[in-house]
């Protein structure tokens, strides 16, 4: 008689579940530190967010321990960490407009409320797609799906033109950012076309300075990748929107051909399309110009000096909770909270979050390396970059490494659709993540009387 050993990764929902109240408490200490350090008290509802989000976190880890028992333990607690961190931040701006009388709106309670929904989107995610695998049979519906939500904004009635990009769509009281969903939808479209045709692209042609170009004939899908890009950057005003989602095509391109002609060739495009934009459109021009010199026009760049100066003021150690004035940047609760945290926070509090960011593409990077399906390994990785470029694009535009592009920071920022969105993206790569760590079923040998040995590990 003969054994085999079948090895089993272990679930580990005991430690996602103490990673979770872990982050979920020091959500909790930033708000309780928010209210100490700008009006002198404890919040007065801090027992019940706490015991809300204790709840909310308990709920998440079940909905994985029945639904994706073997998914990454390591995703939800920094994605929560994240939320908290940003929800408490916005609740500090809350304070500061309130003392100072000057449009107080409650943003953190729609925060909140954003927030929740987004728990249900990831749950809805999480529950309906049981197989990732499927979704490559609706590549091209997907890809449709993302032409039309990029489409949806230039519809009259529905789009807004705001602060010069028209990206948004009004459904009575209601407003939407169609790009965030889009971002999804072309992520699983670029995932299933190019685990098709990646034998294709892969085929060399001439090689020049060291490097094997395409074909000729091979360049028609990133030739319409780019003309798409620019598409957004003419009609829509969307500087970001067009890098993220060339950078994110470009770079599944590569992932799945492994020839770095392809970042060539698109390097070479993206130069294109922002000198074109540059020369075309005063919006574009005008974003450089606050880049290369905010000062020139301080009335003007008033929103980047600030900025600048919050950061400044932050110092290395940051002034503490509630001991800045992130209120007087506008937009700092949304496109520029990167420069809130870091004023508040300094500049040890936003390397820490940067890191958080870091370990989430990690974890993502790690669960494409790991996946056994090349439609798998190719959505996975795609969902991890284009966190990673919208990270880098939006906390790049605040510090100046590059032009502001009206991203949104996942997680952090004030907005109903990035929250939403991003929280999809996270179980849609816990689902890859179960799959992939999943063992095979055990197969019994014809004749063999003993069972398949299980070990552990």
């Amino acid at each position: 008689m003969s054994s085999e050993a079948t090895w089993v990764p272990r679930k580990r929902r005991g430690a996602e579940l103490v990673l979770t109240v872990m982050a979920v408490g020091l959500a909790i200490f930033a708000y309780c530190a928010v209210g100490l350090g700008a009006e002198g008290r404890v919040p007065a509802g801090v027992v019940g967010l706490a015991v809300t989000l204790i709840a909310v976190a308990v709920a998440a880890n079940l909905l994985i321990r029945r639904f994706a028992p073997y998914a990454d333990p390591v995703l939800l607690p920094l994605v929560l960490c994240l939320n908290g961190l940003g929800l408490a931040m916005i609740y500090r701006i809350d304070l500061g407009y309130e003392e100072r009388r000057d449009s107080w709106a409650s943003l953190a309670p729609n925060q909140l409320m954003w927030t929740g929904l987004g728990l249900v989107a990831f749950a809805i995610v999480l529950t309906v797609i049981r197989d990732h695998r499927r979704l490559q049979t609706l590549t091209y519906s997907f890809g449709l799906a993302a032409v039309i939500l990029l489409i949806l904004p230039l519809v009259p009635g529905i789009g807004e033109n705001i602060r010069g990009a028209r990206i948004w769509i009004s459904l009575g009281p209601f407003s939407f950012q169609p790009g965030e969903a889009a971002k999804i939808c072309l992520a699983i479209f670029f995932a299933g076309y190019l685990a098709e045709k990646r034998e294709a692209l892969a085929l060399a042609g001439r090689r020049v300075i060291g490097i094997d170009l395409p074909r000729g004939r091979d360049l028609g899908p990133i030739i319409v990748a780019w003309l798409v890009s620019i598409g957004v950057l003419v009609l829509q005003r969307d500087l970001g929107s067009s890098l993220l989602f060339f950078g994110l095509f470009v770079v599944l391109l590569f992932i799945a051909t492994e020839r770095a002609g392809w970042i060539f060739v698109g390097g070479l495009l993206f130069v294109l399309g922002a000198w074109f934009g540059y020369l075309q459109f005063g919006h574009v021009r005008a974003r450089f110009d606050v880049w290369l010199n905010p000062f020139a026009d301080p009335d003007q760049n008033f929103q980047v000096i600030s900025a600048l100066y919050g950061l400044a003021h932050g110092g290395l150690l940051g002034r503490g909770w509630g001991q800045g004035s992130p209120e007087l940047t506008p937009f700092g609760y949304s496109d520029f909270i990167a420069a809130s945290m870091g004023e508040e926070l300094g500049l040890t509090g936003l390397m820490a979050i940067l890191l958080i960011y870091g370990l989430i593409v990690e974890r993502g990077l790690r669960i494409s390396l790991t996946c056994r399906d090349a439609f798998g390994k190719l959505l996975a990785a795609g969902l991890a970059i284009s966190l990673a470029l919208q990270v880098f694009v939006v906390i790049g535009g605040v510090t100046r490494l590059i032009p502001l592009t009206g991203l949104t920071t996942p997680f952090l920022s004030q907005g109903g659709s990035s929250i939403v969105m991003n929280w999809a993206i996270i179980a849609i790569l816990l689902r890859i993540s179960d799959q992939t760590r999943r063992p095979a079923p055990a197969v019994q040998a014809v004749g063999e009387d003993e069972a398949t040995q299980v070990v552990k590990l």
